[in-house]
């Protein structure tokens, strides 16, 4: 399974009339960052930052001087997304402003059967809130101190992390010996590892012998054969007795 984690910085919040100004995405294969990311500006062909976006993401246009427009980038992205399932937080925004570049250039909008909503995955999971990336952050104890500014590269490194742990986190290691035992399957089905934990000690019984006998007497009213019958032979005595 392939998931692309992405975020976008634009002009301002309009996507009919504002751009995307910086695309940063990571690559998840099976739930796992693979390393390959996809990162870069993006010149807004005239549009003018606005001053409420500038303070968000601190992108200037003069940064965006000499930066390739969207038409340029656009083959490399799209090879970057295909067949993904697509990430982000607030989704709507993010996909809004792709569908709206993609659109000036004839191409297909983005399926919305491929995009994952993380801020309605935590709203779900955490009614009260609140719910922004920093936030979730704090609660799930990823390290944001370097996050001073949006930016959508860094922006999505974080967003990776997040929603590894909104999705169900990563798997505490217990303090267990670890068996591995390789199970064959039947058929032109492949062998797979299964994992066994195995106790050091085994639990001390919770059943005294009273909560036993009491349990087999039971057992012996249900007849001759019992399916406690099948599993321990003083039951299976019992039964005949009865």
């Amino acid at each position: 399974m392939r998931e692309i984690i992405f975020d976008t910085e634009t002009t301002g919040l309009d996507n009919q009339d504002d751009r995307i100004i910086e695309f940063g995405g990571v690559e998840l294969v099976n739930r796992f960052p693979t390393g390959r990311t996809f990162h870069v500006f993006i010149n807004p062909q005239g549009r003018s930052v606005h001053p409420e976006a500038l303070a968000v993401h601190g992108i200037s246009d003069a940064q965006l001087v000499g930066e390739p427009t969207f038409e340029a980038i656009s083959a490399k992205l799209l090879d970057f997304i295909e067949d993904a399932t697509l990430i982000a937080h607030n989704a709507n925004f993010d996909i809004g402003f792709l569908n709206a570049e993609f659109a000036r250039l004839g191409v297909a909008p983005v399926d919305p059967s491929l995009v994952v909503d993380t801020l309605a995955i935590a709203r779900r999971k955490h009614p009260m809130g609140p719910n922004s990336l920093d936030a979730l952050c704090r609660r799930y104890g990823i390290d944001n101190s370097h996050r001073t500014k949006h930016g959508a590269l860094l922006d999505s490194e974080l967003l990776a992390e997040v929603y590894i742990e909104l999705i169900g986190g990563k798997q505490a290691a217990l303090s267990l010996e670890v068996q591995s035992n390789a199970v064959e399957e039947q058929g032109d089905m492949e062998a797979f590892g299964t994992t066994t934990l195995v106790r050091p000690r085994p639990l001390a019984p919770r059943l005294s012998e009273a909560d036993l006998a009491a349990h087999r007497e039971l057992v012996a009213e249900l007849g001759s054969e019992p399916i406690w019958a099948k599993i321990d032979p003083e039951y299976a005595k019992d039964a005949e007795a009865a």
